[in-house]
């Protein structure tokens, strides 16, 4: 999901057509990305875009690419 999202904003029914699983199990893995805060959600109108965090991103390279100094 993460790499799909990194393309693009997408929907959960973009998402769950890459996928083959529910549309439920695809809404709940978003909801555990968002609640790890790995990307965010913006409605608009009847839908929800997906989109990942990159200031989270962000802060996890940094991190994992201080133990590449040493």
């Amino acid at each position: 999901m993460l790499e799909l999202l990194r393309k693009k904003d997408m929907t959960a029914g973009e998402i769950a057509d890459q996928f083959n699983i529910s549309k439920p199990s695809i809404s709940h893995h978003l909801d555990l990305l968002r609640q790890a805060e790995l990307v965010v959600s913006v409605k608009e109108g009847q839908f929800i875009f997906y989109s990942i965090n990159t200031t989270v991103m962000d802060e996890m390279l940094k991190w994992i690419l201080q133990f590449k100094k040493k």
